[in-house]
């Protein structure tokens, strides 16, 4: 009688909104959910969670902390078969464990107007033993067909209200509605953070009186909030961007203190001065700062004797690039040991830059460790300590009131620059005199691109001519790294870049592999299509970029090109003005992004028995709002017209 009662009673609430599209209101299913196949608002959506509902709360009688969740997801194609596949974390230390109850979930799909519902078995419900503290349980909902909904719902249960419940609102599909209740007790109080820039549609808080009972009479009172999202866009991840982390909307909670009943008060947070304080006698880090290291030991007489504090600091710097490899592994709290680094000549991010900070110390030069987040793992929290967000140490030195930053893990960066990896924006110098503070880390001149083709086209009709290239910063960084391990693939590959060039005379001048530039030449000849009387040729032999990055519809973070950076192509062709005329060439244009923040200028000129042609692109930013997207978009939409449809027509006379 009951699953008759239950299937009467879902028809009849099918049929109520037969005549709407989704119903973003409950966690039931609705004929408007499984009748819609389109989401009008993003065409491009594979699936759309129509409702997202999570409650968490403190159990009463153990004082653990429940959450229940719920979801309605609707498949819109094959695309979107990924969502039925579920997986829940479930966190474990020592005796103590997370784990999941109460699992429901269910298919539906419309078939020949009628509704089909399959149900989850227990026996298709896994559980994969991650590592030692994590578990993942897993199931994929049955009967997954385009156009179908799926729901499901479970209870969590962890003892760690040390780690209360986030919550994500936002996903890689648009959410309808997400809505997140809480619950705390005055015992705990947590530093809360909303993440993503996204605006909460409700967001109140109400206290309930005596919500929490405890031991000989005591009892708390509840925090009960609720927020909730609407109309959510999709998280779509593009080229340009740092960790997906610093732009998901979610909210996050970080234990600051907690109340005993008895009156006992434990405090969790931390400030920087406590931090700077255990930072400094840590047993790996801190005290692997500190130790002496003899000199004589490692540094030639002549790096110790030097009197120059910038040369003797950038032999320091040479020498620990040269003689100790990076490992990989970024731990920067764990494993820490200078004395293991000296004698395996391998180590881990903190064993090489703290040798090189102790180096540099034991050399009266004025050195101190900077912590940070690295592009990958997402902006440390600015608002209160939390030293688990850090994955990386690199060191700053200051000589004559000019600041470096420098990392040793490299061995093809020139003194002063760091990783692309650690242009995350922020560190934390940890100064165990003052205190530590935020310092900025961003490059301190642009990255740059020079190429020049200078062409003949002589009395046998032949082009070619010389190319000449520089790369400064971060260009150099990346085209070092591809030609000093392998000269003969660098060059074969450069070669099957340009099928219609014969490429012959490569050389590079730059001086090593620690150069500020990657400069480069080689002698080409041009293999164009002969059209009898005309020649038609693209100056463009060089292409800076081949598509355009930019592909999305709207893009709500920020667009992250780590510096700033100029591209500048000159092309000259030198012809015999008697047998040859330019009937046309491109166009001059001058294209400027919002607030100058850049700007692509073309110029061709035809003096005599010459035509020269200019591209310049320059980024004069290193970090672009989102608002700046749809110019961005369009601005590399007119590079690659440029690069691509910028042809010089010849013809003989």
């Amino acid at each position: 009688m009951k699953q008759t009662l239950l299937f009467f009673l879902l028809i009849s609430n099918l049929t109520l909104f037969s005549q709407s599209n989704f119903n973003p209101s409950s966690n039931r299913v609705t004929l408007g959910d499984l009748e819609t196949n389109t989401f009008e608002k993003d065409s491009t959506a594979n699936a759309v969670i129509i409702y997202k509902y999570g409650n968490s709360f403190v159990d009463r009688g153990d004082y653990d902390l429940k959450t229940e969740v719920r979801q309605k997801i609707k498949i819109l194609n094959k695309e979107g078969f990924n969502k039925a596949n579920i997986s829940i974390h479930l966190y474990k230390n020592g005796d103590k464990r997370e784990k999941v109850e109460e699992i429901v979930a269910t298919t539906y799909n419309l078939v020949n107007g009628d509704v089909i519902s399959t149900k989850l078995l227990k026996k298709d419900i896994f559980k994969e033993e991650y590592d030692e503290n994590h578990t993942f349980v897993k199931f994929t909902l049955p009967n997954i067909k385009e156009g179908a909904v799926i729901t499901y719902s479970y209870e969590l249960t962890s003892p760690f209200m040390f780690n209360y419940k986030g919550w994500d609102f936002q996903s890689d599909v648009p959410t309808l509605y997400n809505e997140y209740r809480t619950s705390i007790p005055g015992n705990w109080h947590y530093n809360i953070k909303l993440i993503g820039g996204k605006r909460l549609a409700t967001n109140t808080t109400e206290v309930k009186k005596k919500c929490l009972e405890g031991y000989r009479g005591g009892h708390a009172d509840c925090a009960n909030s609720v927020y909730t999202m609407k109309d959510i866009p999709a998280f779509i991840e593009e080229d340009h961007m740092t960790a997906k982390s610093n732009y998901l909307a979610r909210i996050e909670y970080e234990l600051q203190t907690f109340k005993d009943f008895d009156g006992r008060e434990y405090n969790y947070a931390k400030t920087w001065k406590t931090v700077d304080k255990e930072f400094k006698t840590d047993r790996d880090i801190g005290k692997q700062l500190t130790k002496s290291i003899n000199l004589e030991d490692l540094l030639t007489p002549e790096i110790i004797n030097e009197t120059d504090l910038l040369k003797k600091a950038k032999a320091i710097y040479r020498y620990v690039q040269e003689n100790y490899t990076w490992n990989g592994n970024y731990k920067i709290f764990k494993d820490v040991s200078v004395k293991n680094l000296i004698k395996n000549k391998s180590g881990n991010v903190s064993s090489i830059n703290i040798l090189l900070h102790n180096l540099l110390k034991e050399s009266d030069i004025n050195v101190k460790p900077v912590l940070l987040s690295t592009r990958e793992n997402g902006f440390a929290t600015k608002i209160f300590p939390v030293i688990s967000e850090f994955n990386y140490l690199i060191n700053q030195v200051t000589i004559k009131d000019v600041t470096y930053y420098l990392d040793a893990t490299d061995s093809y960066l020139p003194f002063g620059d760091i990783p692309f990896r650690c242009l995350n924006r922020y560190g934390r110098l940890m100064d165990f005199k003052n205190g530590s503070e935020w310092v900025d880390l961003k490059p301190s001149k642009s990255s740059n691109v020079f190429y020049k083709a200078e062409m003949h086209l002589d009395e046998n009709e032949t082009i070619s001519g010389n190319i000449t290239s520089k790369r400064t910063g971060y260009h150099a960084l990346n085209y070092k790294k591809k030609y000093y391990p392998n000269k003969g693939a660098y060059i074969e590959t450069l070669e099957n870049r340009f099928p219609y060039l014969d490429l012959s005379d490569f050389e590079v001048t730059s001086d090593d592999v620690t150069s500020t530039d990657f400069k480069e030449s080689y002698h080409i000849d041009y293999n164009y299509e002969d059209t009898g009387d005309n020649i038609y040729l693209n100056p463009f032999f060089v292409v800076f970029f081949n598509e355009n990055p930019f592909k999305l519809q709207d893009r709500t973070y920020p667009i992250d090109f780590g510096y700033k950076d100029t591209y500048f192509y000159l092309f000259n062709l030198h012809f015999d003005a008697n047998k040859y005329t330019i009937a046309e060439h491109p166009e001059d244009k001058s294209i400027v992004l919002p607030e100058n923040s850049g700007k692509i200028i073309t110029s061709t000129k035809v003096i005599g028995n010459s035509i020269a042609m200019m591209l310049k692109i320059d980024f004069n930013k290193a970090i672009y709002g989102p608002e700046y997207y749809p110019f961005l978009k369009e601005f590399m939409s007119k590079i690659i017209d440029i690069q691509t449809n910028s042809l010089i027509l010849l013809k003989k006379k």
